[in-house]
């Protein structure tokens, strides 16, 4: 299949080293940037990777007319997505979006109800779903061996260089649509969900440290109830110096998991003790790209073979708009300082 990558910054190289990795299964046949200049060194300097020169084009419209192009890849920030995603979504052409869908539960919702209207799949990068670990995990979740969940401990001390957001836009509300929230710990976020089912109700308290310059928050500490019931903790942050791993540990009536750095740790009440997959970097330190492109590739590849099988992407948008909305309501939270009720979900 063939694919185009629309958005040149620090996660591109990561698209193309998946790509490549795809052994030609998948192939990258463009790519575009606001500056057309960027496109076309960007396009001749991982001709390397690829083993080809992929075009540089011109306009997002260039990309949608062209009928070589099975699905596109948007890995722009999140307020230069809305109309890039309804130009595609008009031609036909399937979309993979980097993560967060947009700034704001409304304006994801907004998305993904117009790419189901163009009748084109959605799938959202959440790569960390890929982890050996996580499936794992999964597989002990579907045959109910783990018993009831009662505890949810979610945890991501990362950390970011201030030279990290004096990037122009970086950690803002009109281009990222907030802090460490939705661009680093929507991640662990999104991949907890997939564990626990949803949240009913938050009580946060989020905070810029005096650590960075920034419009938005570094810090976050919240109260979680999930729909069954059990209670949860967050903290997240990009003020923990020098960044440690984020860690998912969940209590149930039988067992005791902590999912960490790509390694599963099961403690069974009856004694037994388990361990499943291997510690790997994940880019919660001060270099943020510090990550395998592994999991980007099996993304990509499961993306790829979702619209070819006419299935569902393996995180699609719809399914994914519920860590947004945590997201919205732990903000809400912090700034009215009360206790927010989420809306059920669709």
């Amino acid at each position: 299949m063939k694919t185009a990558l629309i958005g040149l910054g620090m996660v591109a190289r990561t698209h193309v080293r998946a790509i490549a990795a795809t052994k030609g299964k998948i192939t990258l046949q463009g790519v575009y940037s606001r500056d057309a200049g960027r496109a076309a060194t960007f396009a001749k300097d991982i001709s390397s990777e690829l083993g080809i020169v992929p075009k540089a084009y011109a306009t997002p419209r260039e990309i949608a007319e062209d009928p070589e192009i099975d699905f596109v890849i948007i890995a722009t920030p999140p307020n230069a997505r809305a109309e890039i995603v309804q130009i595609l979504a008009n031609s036909g052409k399937h979309i993979l979006l980097e993560k967060p869908i947009e700034r704001s539960s409304v304006a994801a919702a907004e998305i993904v109800t117009s790419c189901e209207a163009a009748g084109i799949k959605l799938g959202i990068v959440f790569q960390h779903r890929m982890r050996a670990s996580a499936i794992k995990l999964k597989a002990l979740l579907s045959n109910g061996a783990l018993g009831e969940l009662a505890v949810a401990e979610i945890l991501v001390p990362w950390w970011r260089e201030q030279s990290y957001y004096d990037e122009p836009g970086r950690g803002t509300y009109a281009r990222d649509g907030g802090g460490v929230l939705i661009s680093q710990a929507i991640h662990t976020l999104d991949l907890a969900l997939t564990f626990t089912g949803p949240v009913r109700k938050v009580q946060a308290f989020a905070r810029t440290s005096a650590l960075h310059k920034m419009e938005s928050e570094d810090f976050v500490s919240a109260g979680l109830e999930f729909g069954n019931g059990a209670a949860g903790s967050l903290v997240a942050s990009t003020a923990s110096y020098p960044g440690r791993a984020e860690s998912i540990a969940l209590h149930f009536t039988k067992a005791s998991v902590k999912l960490e750095s790509g390694k599963l740790d099961v403690d069974w009440h009856d004694g037994r003790q388990e361990s499943f997959g291997e510690e790997t970097a994940t880019g919660g330190g001060a270099d943020p790209m510090a990550f395998t492109h592994e999991w980007h590739q099996k993304i990509i590849e499961r993306f790829a073979q979702a619209v070819a099988e006419d299935s569902q992407p393996v995180a699609s948008g719809r399914e994914t708009l519920a860590v947004h909305r945590l997201i919205d309501a732990l903000l809400e939270s912090s700034r009215e300082e009360r206790a927010v009720t989420l809306p059920a979900a669709e």
